[in-house]
């Protein structure tokens, strides 16, 4: 009976044990306060890792529509241009509303950037001509009428990256983040 009690004891010793360890490797990380500066600087670096990004606007009654764009790299202001056809769907929804969302993923690091600004539609030549990738020829073939640009101007910048610790805090998730002053 003793050696059956004493079993127990160390079973129920070795799970405390395994319970403990696990418990802690899977406690959340703890939110650090960073500079502006450095929470820029790491959404720039997340932005220039990911391929592509969501470009994520408002339709008709309220719907959001998404979908993937080849972005060029974010200027020093970290503004944004996007290339699309005029006759698109979000060339129309930014008509209506100019307020849009571009989300950025890098799987590998486990780090997202979530920008929200105002979508300004651009059909200058000397824009259309700096803002151009020649992988584009075949999507559009006359470049004066089949091809129109969108400037993304940030209100405010989300960005994660669990790798190097930026993280949401643990109270509420609420990530780190920035606020842009309007710039006309």
């Amino acid at each position: 009976m003793k050696s059956l009690n004493i079993k127990r004891q160390h079973l129920l010793i070795a799970l405390l044990l395994c319970v403990t360890r696990v418990s802690s490797s899977v406690v959340p990380q703890q939110s650090q306060r960073r500079s502006k500066d450095e929470l820029i600087t790491a959404a720039r670096e997340i932005m220039m890792t990911a391929r592509y990004c969501a470009l994520i606007t408002i339709g008709r009654g309220g719907r959001a529509n998404a979908r993937t764009m080849d972005a060029f790299a974010p200027d020093d202001n970290l503004i944004v241009w996007f290339g699309t056809n005029p006759l698109s769907r979000k060339v129309s929804e930014i008509r209506r509303n100019p307020r849009v969302t571009l989300y950025y993923f890098d799987r590998e690091s486990q780090a997202y950037v979530a920008i929200q600004g105002i979508a300004r539609l651009v059909n200058d030549p000397k824009e259309k001509a700096r803002h151009w990738k020649d992988d584009w020829k075949a999507f559009y073939p006359d470049r004066d009428k089949s091809y129109l640009l969108i400037e993304v101007r940030p209100l405010r910048l989300e960005v994660v990256n669990t790798k190097t610790g930026i993280v949401s805090t643990s109270r509420d998730w609420q990530p780190p983040s920035v606020i842009f002053r309007r710039r006309r």
